[in-house]
């Protein structure tokens, strides 16, 4: 059964955000919550994480996961940001946006798309989840936590170990989390391009 760790949301505790890095580390799966939804996540190079989360959400191959990044310069070590995208992509961090550009060599293959290369990335304006990225180091492979056949991501930390206690190691409660996910942004084509409305403002985009 998931060990819940019960974090201050504005101040959280270093010895708990170090608890959940170390899980991370040491191959664990966790649910933790961001600005938009609750986020499935594990380490970059974990194998066994990713199939995990592929079996609990269903998931099929050409899905783009998601680097949870801490700032904007991390982000730019895993992703390449065009010079035509970059004040776009400034603007929109940290907030409720994942963007898909095509992956650096630092991205595992495996969580690459199969043929884009592509990756998906983000900067989220959540305290919890920027602390625990910055424990880490480096960026959380992530996955909105959104369960088969389900219209709304899960909000409580009660209701993630309720269903998915035994699939996971940590869940971390830390204030509430959106309710929404986040709105999806393609720069991989010539030009950005919406490939889901969310929680973020996207007009700008429609409106080309």
């Amino acid at each position: 059964m998931a060990t819940l760790l019960n974090i201050h949301p504005e101040n959280p505790q270093d010895r708990l955000i170090a608890k959940a890095a170390e899980s991370l580390r040491n191959g664990g799966l966790i649910a933790y919550p961001t600005d938009s939804c609750y986020a499935l996540g594990c380490a970059l190079d974990n194998k066994e994480g990713i199939e995990r989360i592929t079996r609990i959400r269903h998931l099929g191959s050409k899905h783009h996961f998601t680097l949870m990044c801490h700032d904007f310069a991390q982000l730019g070590q895993f992703v390449i940001v065009d010079n035509s995208d970059f004040r776009a992509i400034k603007s929109m961090t940290p907030g409720p946006y994942t963007f898909i550009m095509k992956a650096t060599k630092e991205v595992p293959r495996r969580m690459m798309h199969p043929k884009k290369h592509s990756v998906g990335a983000r900067i989220p304006q959540n305290v919890t989840a920027l602390a625990l990225v910055e424990a880490m180091g480096e960026p959380i492979l992530s996955s909105t936590l959104l369960l088969p056949g389900d219209e709304d991501p899960l909000t409580h930390a009660e209701d993630v170990i309720d269903q998915l206690g035994n699939d996971l190691d940590i869940v971390i409660e830390s204030g509430v989390p959106g309710v929404v996910p986040t709105s999806v942004i393609d720069f991989t084509g010539r030009y950005p391009e919406v490939a889901r409305v969310g929680a973020g403002d996207v007009s700008r985009f429609q409106d080309e």
